[in-house]
């Protein structure tokens, strides 16, 4: 993806504060396969046994290809999957994917930003509806409180409150996608989990997306859980890499570091397959 429309990577609050703010230790997701009578016929590990620490302010960077595990590992960092093994906790408190009503004040601290901008929006419903979900999911009743939200979380994108008042299909992919951002908002989150949210838009839209989130970042603080199969999206944006093959956390460095000297042979071969910008880079390291 080329980037030269998009912003100079900013600062992030990284090493200011060294706390991880989601901690993942021994996580582990196992899936039966079953056949047509069902009956078991195997066991599919798509995570396997990962440590992972995001850090408050902070982009990590999840990469791999496809069926490695990466977004298996959002999904169950955000609850909508429950592990087999292990555990996580969110600013010191465990969280039970299995306790839906006492983790519920938890679970909104952690959002997720979709892979498909189109299918993640109901077509039936006003963007107002699909914001306004969010909160009367966690509770919210206050319909003032509901409506200065919704403001405040469309302009934070870019919209005014007259799209609010509109279908999806009234937008395009790129603007969808700041929906799904718009959404994930609402709650005042404090880690998001981004599953390739720019793989399905064009590559000026991309840039675009990408500046967002490193200015909501910079705006509010936000942790970031950045999945992707992207290479050169994810040394734009993460402070710091992890790669994952066949379920295992194979490699994870800062973003200069696994670059510029990758370990691990698989990491070595995904940097290999990046396209150069320019003929004049050929044979360069």
């Amino acid at each position: 993806m080329s980037t030269a429309t998009a912003e100079p990577q900013g600062t992030t609050s990284l090493g200011e504060d060294r706390t991880p703010v989601l901690t993942a230790r021994g996580l582990t997701k196992k899936f039966v396969s079953r056949s047509s009578l069902g009956f078991k016929k195997g066991e599919v590990t798509a995570v396997d046994n990962i440590d992972l620490d995001l850090y408050r302010g902070e982009t990590y960077g999840l990469v791999g290809e496809s069926g490695s595990g990466k977004s298996t590992t959002g999904r169950l960092l955000q609850g909508l999957i429950i592990p087999t093994e292990g555990t996580i906790t969110l600013d010191g408190e465990e969280l039970d994917a299995t306790d839906k009503k006492g983790s519920k004040h938890l679970r909104r601290d952690i959002q997720m930003i979709f892979q498909d901008p189109h299918s993640s929006l109901n077509p039936r419903r006003r963007i107002r509806q699909i914001l306004e979900e969010a909160l009367l999911i966690v509770g919210e009743r206050d319909k003032k409180v509901i409506k200065e939200r919704i403001r405040e979380s469309l302009e934070a994108v870019g919209f005014n409150e007259e799209h609010a008042e509109r279908f999806p299909h009234e937008f395009s992919g790129g603007q969808r996608q700041r929906i799904g951002i718009a959404r994930a908002l609402m709650v005042s989150p404090k880690v998001l989990i981004c599953d390739e949210p720019v793989s399905a838009l064009d590559v000026s839209i991309q840039a675009q997306v990408l500046n967002l989130l490193r200015k909501l970042q910079r705006e509010r603080g936000l942790t970031y859980l950045f999945i992707s199969h992207d290479m050169s999206v994810v040394r734009y944006l993460a402070d710091r890499v992890g790669v994952m093959l066949k379920g295992k956390l194979v490699e994870q460095n800062t973003a200069d570091e696994l670059y510029n000297n990758p370990q691990h042979e698989y990491t070595q071969e995904l940097l290999s397959s990046v396209p150069i910008e320019h003929p004049s880079q050929r044979g360069q390291k």
